[in-house]
């Protein structure tokens, strides 16, 4: 029964929410579904999967980087929906958009379970004393065990000390992909999003401390972008009421406060997001007409306000240096290529990125970038290559910290499920990664789930070597644990490199020699120069090689020789991979079309004399 009574006040019929869940359980495929139940897309119409996924890389890689808003209208009520990431390097995303929301919706896999990042976002929901809905999704999958998830969700919650109102939270079944859920298994045939917009208006409470008769006021906690207008504030309106060309106050952090003037309200529907003509208490907004406007600050009517609270971001983990291409190649493929641009770029995503710090560096032209993890700033390196910058990237240092004396790192909880077969082989990779197992036990059919305490640091490159020893049918996750004593030197790369030693064109005859000494990373026609890692060797050092040598012409030459040459693939590396491949002696040079990996100091002669001035 749907609760009549809050229909009667304006702010009682708003609904704002957040979905979350671990990372490729079926958020944004749920939300598809609630726009459709909520009229946004016409009968028949065709229409995109993942809709709210608006960025070609979102869609490329099938994740959710960008927290996004959208609303739908049903039975009277306005819900409004934060779709937010899964992936743990996104993490301040989720975080940030808890103030702007009553109630929670925890996506579930009914054969997966509660993952590391189930977990992390839950916890940050419960903190802040939402009420959350569970929906188990994916009922229909192989193996799928729906009975045993509630089990494990409601351990979850008595794990994470979620109070008797969250506890007490409903559960609804279904498949988000074919459209229909339940609110239980037994005798209850399927059907569409009714059950579970059912238990979002009964569950999710109306606007706490709403008030369209105080003075206006509202917590920015996302920053959008509009052509026309620039930078648009969003933010759910705690209290009173705003219009276009009404003064405001802009409370910023530093403790000043800026006067200016609405020049445009938008709210957010369907897929759209459209003009408004008044924005009311319990309403998520868009307000434009603050140029310098940034996350966690706050928009009042009264100037003598207060700030309100804003949610605490968990800090950064691992830092890498940004700096211009000075390789001999620089400036051939990008347009945005000096220091000053580059600046501006991740000041900007400074400004709508909080997880994300940057600092200027005693070194010209080098910025230090402060980050979640890998994956974070590999998304920050191909956006900017499609932007047409070109730029060099260090590899990944993890953040110390120094408490009395004693040399802090910080460490993950990992989570891992591999066969049966491939445990030993992840333990013996744990150990030298200095992690410590903490349990292991079966899961499914042939499957181990492992749980471990590792460095950070251990993390990087970790992807790569579980991918190879399970061929590829391992899975893990991980969560930021705590910051514990350093726990000793790892060794992540365990062979050398080939180097090349020439500029020019990389040619057939000599790469059929280099692929007796090892893995090629470049291909026949491909421009290298001196000082560029052009592939990988099983010795622990690096080679010098020439990749442009051509066999000399004699008279009994075949005119087809080099047509015979069979090479095998290179490999090819995707920007995350590569940061963490490099060593502190290398870094990525990433331009529009090129991912290439060098030597910091390019010419051989000078990078011999650092090494003996270093050792």
């Amino acid at each position: 029964m749907i609760n009549e009574e809050n229909k009667g006040s304006p702010v009682e019929k708003y609904r704002n929410l957040a979905i979350i869940a671990h990372v490729d359980h079926g958020k944004t495929t749920l939300v598809d579904q609630l726009l459709r139940a909520g009229g946004t897309y016409r009968e028949n119409q065709e229409v995109q999967d993942r809709a709210m996924d608006s960025m070609d890389l979102e869609r490329e890689k099938g994740i959710t980087i960008k927290a996004k808003n959208t609303s739908i209208r049903w039975n009277g009520y306005v819900i409004n929906i934060v779709d937010t990431p899964g992936h743990a390097d996104f993490g301040a995303e989720v975080e940030r958009v808890m103030k702007m929301v009553d109630g929670v919706i925890l996506v579930v896999d009914a054969y997966e379970g509660p993952q590391a990042q189930t977990r992390f976002v839950l916890r940050k929901a419960l903190e802040e004393g939402l009420l959350p809905i569970v929906v188990i999704n994916k009922i229909d999958r192989p193996h799928a065990d729906p009975v045993k998830v509630h089990d494990e969700v409601l351990e979850l919650l008595m794990d994470l000390d979620a109070t008797e109102e969250q506890f007490d939270a409903p559960f609804v079944y279904g498949s988000a992909k074919d459209g229909y859920f339940m609110t239980s298994l037994e005798n209850e045939p399927p059907v569409d999003c009714t059950p579970l917009l059912f238990s979002i208006v009964n569950r999710i409470p109306p606007p706490k401390d709403a008030d369209t008769d105080k003075d206006f006021k509202m917590l920015i906690s996302n920053i959008d972008w509009d052509d026309y207008v620039g930078r648009v504030a969003v933010g759910r309106i705690s209290a009173g009421r705003v219009r276009k060309g009404d003064t405001l106050y802009l409370l910023r952090r530093d403790g000043s406060r800026v006067p200016g003037k609405v020049t445009r309200l938008f709210e957010y529907s369907g897929l759209q997001t459209n003009d408004s003509t008044v924005g009311e208490a319990g309403n998520i907004v868009g307000i434009s007409g603050f140029e310098d406007v940034d996350i966690g600050e706050t928009l009042v009517q009264n100037a003598e306000d207060e700030p309100l609270p804003f949610v605490h971001i968990e800090p950064p983990t691992v830092q890498m240096d940004f700096s211009i291409n000075d390789g001999p190649l620089g400036g051939r493929d990008g347009k945005n290529v000096t220091s000053r641009v580059i600046r501006d770029r991740l000041m900007r995503e400074m400004r709508t990125n909080i997880s994300i710090k940057v600092e200027d560096t005693a070194q010209a032209g080098v910025f230090r970038v402060s980050a979640r993890g890998t994956m974070q700033v590999a998304i920050l390196m191909e956006q900017m290559r499609r932007e047409d910058y070109e730029i060099l990237v260090s590899r990944p240092q993890v953040i110390m910290r120094e408490e009395g004396g004693q040399k802090l790192e910080p460490f993950e909880t990992l989570y891992i499920e591999v066969p049966d077969e491939c445990a030993n082989g992840v333990v013996r990779i744990l150990g030298n990664r200095k992690g410590v197992l903490e349990s292991m036990e079966g899961v499914g059919v042939g499957s181990v789930s492992i749980k471990a305490s590792i460095p950070t640091r251990g993390l990087i490159g970790f992807e790569f070597e579980l991918v190879n020893l399970t061929s590829g049918r391992g899975i893990f996750s991980h969560l930021f644990k705590e910051y514990a004593p350093y726990a000793g030197d790892i060794v992540t790369r365990r062979g050398g490199t080939l180097v090349s030693l020439e500029a020019g064109i990389a040619r057939p005859y000599s790469l059929e020699a280099l692929e007796e000494r090892g893995t090629l990373f470049i291909a026949p026609g491909d421009e290298v120069y001196e000082g560029m890692i052009v592939g990988e060797t099983a010795k622990p050092v690096d080679i010098p090689v020439n990749p442009t040598r051509e066999k000399h012409l004699t008279n009994h030459r075949s005119a087809t020789k080099n047509e015979s040459i069979q090479l095998t693939p290179p490999r090819v590396f995707s920007l995350e991979r590569a940061l963490e491949y490099i060593e502190p002696d290398e870094l990525v040079e990433a331009t529009p079309h090129f991912i290439r990996l060098r030597k910091r100091i390019i010419d051989a002669t000078a990078r011999k004399r650092a090494s003996f001035q270093n050792s």
